[in-house]
């Protein structure tokens, strides 16, 4: 990777233009707003090298993000486990790429691995002539990964679909999971209606998400029968009410909400920009605060909405605050409306 290489972000939609680096790790990323956004290289993938402009890869990669690691020459990707990525967790996802035209945008479908193993899959569909493999490869713990890109004259060709996969990690010891095949009927109707689209935890836009394998368990597996119900039910009633336990932020991360109902008691007569500056306000006196807290991590939670408090706040951090790395704060604990910087 180098200066002037056009890349597309593996782990979140957009992507941009290299204008510089920072280390031997974070590549500077100028994006269609023309601001300076500092990404991991190794959550980068090359689609148009600089000078080169007969050379183009498809703008939505389907590589094996540590296959395109090794091929340029970036350290392997590292593996951050969880408690809850110990059980298989596996989900197809697909978004329109224009939702405001359903009737006429093409598709996007991404394979989601929600685990701590690394999966070596096989994406098929089915016809009348047998099965046919429509993308081969392996994905990486907790990652997403596109799979292709089709139009509505091929959601036909969609409605039997298999995956197919199994489970191990590199390096260190694992527990032996099974083999899995799950079939699943794609229901085409969902896609021409706007409804189906639904927020979700692993993308900003809204996407039809379907479970493959939950918690070790294909989906056909998960059956539950009508005894079963009605006894869950009868205790659900029993069952006293509590209240749910709200997670506090640890010693270790400071987190600042940013809505405005949360920073001021009452908006009105204020306008959008007025609200807009008092909440960019706050982003600089708390990272004044910290300023010399080196490792310090801070979450802005300043929801998806219109993306415009997000834009200010990276335009904010890259101008004034330089020496500070920030990305996207996970997507677990906030989905993709929030974000994490640390003091360096």
């Amino acid at each position: 990777m180098k200066t002037g290489d056009k890349v597309r972000f593996l782990n979140t939609t957009g992507g941009g233009v290299v204008k510089g680096f920072q280390g031997k790790d974070i590549a500077l990323v100028e994006d269609e707003e023309g601001f300076d956004i500092p990404v991991l290289i190794r959550e980068c993938v090359v689609i148009e090298p600089a000078n080169d402009a007969q050379v183009r890869q498809s703008s939505k990669p389907t590589v094996d993000v540590q296959q395109s690691n090794r091929t340029n020459g970036i350290e392997e990707y590292k593996v951050e486990e969880t408690k809850e990525g110990e059980q298989l967790s596996v989900f197809l996802a697909y978004l329109p790429i224009d939702i405001k035209s359903l009737s006429t945008t093409n598709f996007e479908c991404y394979l989601i691995n929600d685990s701590n193993y690394y999966l070596s899959y096989n994406y098929m569909t089915r016809s009348d002539e047998g099965w046919l493999s429509r993308n081969i490869g392996i994905i990486e713990p907790n990652t997403r990964l596109f799979l292709e890109e089709f139009n509505k004259a091929e959601l036909n060709d969609l409605e039997r679909i298999c995956l197919q996969f199994f489970a191990y990690k590199k390096d260190r010891r694992f527990t032996l999971k099974n083999s899995y095949s799950v079939e699943l009927h794609l229901d085409t109707v969902k896609f021409y209606k706007l409804h189906s689209f639904k927020e979700n935890d692993y993308f900003e836009d809204e996407a039809i998400i379907y479970p493959m394998v939950r918690r070790d368990l294909a989906e056909k597996e998960l059956v539950i029968w009508a005894e079963e119900i009605e006894m869950a039910i009868k205790q659900k009633e029993q069952r006293p009410r509590i209240q749910p336990i709200v997670k506090k932020a640890t010693n270790s991360i400071l987190e600042i909400d940013l809505h405005a109902n949360e920073l001021l008691d009452n908006t009105n007569g204020l306008s959008s920009s007025d609200i807009l500056e008092y909440q960019l306000t706050k982003v600089r006196e708390v990272m004044d605060e910290n300023r010399k807290n080196k490792g310090q991590k801070i979450v802005f939670i300043h929801g998806k909405g219109d993306g415009i408090l997000k834009k200010n706040i990276l335009k904010e951090l890259s101008t004034n605050y330089k020496s500070a790395y920030f990305q996207d704060a996970s997507f677990r604990e906030y989905g993709y409306g929030a974000t994490m910087v640390t003091i360096k």
